[in-house]
C-alpha cells in the first residue's frame, strides 16, 4: 500500500514564509498577472493557494532573485504554458539574464577591489609609506573610471 499525501492549501502567509516574498508582492504578481489568478476561499474570499500555486512561486521567486524584470517573469511565466516551442524564446531570456549577472559580478568585483585598494592606501599612510600611497591612489583612480565606463554599458 502506498502512502498518499493529502494535497494542501496555503494562506498568502504561508506562502510569503515559503517563497520569501512578501504578500504586497505575491498580490502584485498577480495582479500584472506574472501568476495566474489565485482561487478564493468560498466563504472568506481570502486567497487559497494550492501546490501548484505554490511550485510556480517558487520559480518566479528564484527568478525574482536574479533579478529578472516583472516584465521578462510574465513572459518567462506565459512561455512555460507553451512547452516545447517556446525553448528558444526561453534560452534567449535567460541567456540575457545571465549576461547581466556576468556585468553586475564584474562591478562587484571592481568595487570590492576598489575598497581593498583604499584600506591599502591607508594602511601605507598609516605607516607614513607616501611612494607605496601615491601609487595605491592612482590605481583606484584606475579602478574607479573602469566602474563608472561599466555603468554606462
Amino acid at each position: 500500500m502506498s502512502a498518499r499525501t493529502t494535497p494542501r492549501d496555503y494562506t498568502i502567509k504561508d506562502v510569503a514564509a515559503l517563497t520569501g516574498l512578501p504578500a504586497s508582492t505575491l498580490r502584485y504578481y498577480e495582479s500584472v498577472g506574472v501568476i495566474a489568478p489565485i482561487n478564493r476561499g468560498e466563504s472568506s474570499r481570502h486567497r487559497v493557494y494550492d501546490e501548484n500555486d505554490l511550485g510556480q512561486l517558487l520559480a518566479v521567486a528564484c527568478l525574482a532573485a536574479t533579478g529578472m524584470s516583472v516584465h521578462d517573469m510574465k513572459e518567462y511565466v506565459a512561455n512555460g504554458q507553451l512547452g516545447a516551442a517556446a525553448a528558444p524564446s526561453q534560452i534567449e531570456l535567460l541567456t540575457e539574464r545571465r549576461q547581466q549577472l556576468a556585468l553586475e559580478a564584474q562591478q562587484i568585483a571592481l568595487r570590492q577591489r576598489y575598497v581593498d585598494l583604499k584600506i591599502d592606501y591607508w594602511r601605507a599612510i598609516d605607516a607614513g609609506d607616501e611612494p607605496r600611497a601615491a601609487l595605491l591612489a592612482a590605481e583606484a583612480s584606475a579602478i574607479a573610471d573602469a566602474l563608472k565606463n561599466t555603468k554606462r554599458r
